[in-house]
């Protein structure tokens, strides 16, 4: 997920993405115990997309 396509998003969108980001991440960490991970860069890229949305929306509450 990319800066721009991150800054279009509504408040709304960005809050459903983070939730969305945070059960697949759990679901990847069940599957990591299970060694049943297709592709483990899918849980470091959850984790920085999280973190890129909640970076944004903080800078976007303090503006």
């Amino acid at each position: 997920m990319k800066k721009k396509e991150i800054k279009k998003m509504t408040k709304d969108e960005a809050f459903k993405t983070i939730e969305k980001l945070k059960k697949d991440l759990f679901n990847f960490r069940f599957q990591k115990i299970n060694s049943q991970v297709s592709n483990s860069a899918k849980i470091r890229e959850s984790k920085r997309n999280i973190a890129r949305l909640k970076t944004i929306l903080k800078g976007n509450i303090n503006a």
